[in-house]
């Protein structure tokens, strides 16, 4: 069974910096594109940055200046880093990955649990 563990949230302070990591125990070769949402309270998820199966990166248009959305393919691990915080960032930020399965060319998608990152003022 296909996981994907989230870990890096926390509490900080406006400005601050946090990266989130977002292991995946799958076959690498079975991983296609990875991407980190966010859930505000009250709001609907909303897409935060994707990454392909080669390394290519897109992000919604009012975070790209301060988030980064990286890959390690030996880890099978995905990160985002997020740089000059602000209160409205606080959300739970969930991994996703699609993933194929065994012995198709079938993918679904699987979600991590989700890491609470708290932006204080």
């Amino acid at each position: 069974q296909v996981q994907l563990v989230e870990s890096g949230g926390g509490l900080v302070q406006a400005g601050g910096s946090l990266r989130l990591s977002c292991a995946v125990s799958a076959n690498p070769l079975s991983i296609s594109t990875m991407a980190w949402y966010r859930q505000a309270p009250g709001q609907q998820r909303e897409l935060v940055a994707t990454i392909s199966d080669y390394g290519r990166a897109n992000y919604q248009d009012a975070l790209k200046d301060r988030f980064t959305i990286s890959r390690d393919f030996a880890k099978n691990t995905v990160y985002l880093q997020m740089n000059s915080l602000k209160p409205e960032d606080t959300a739970v930020y969930y991994c996703n990955a699609g993933v194929r399965l065994p012995g198709t060319w079938t993918y679904v998608e699987v979600w991590g649990q989700g890491t609470l990152v708290t932006v204080s003022s």
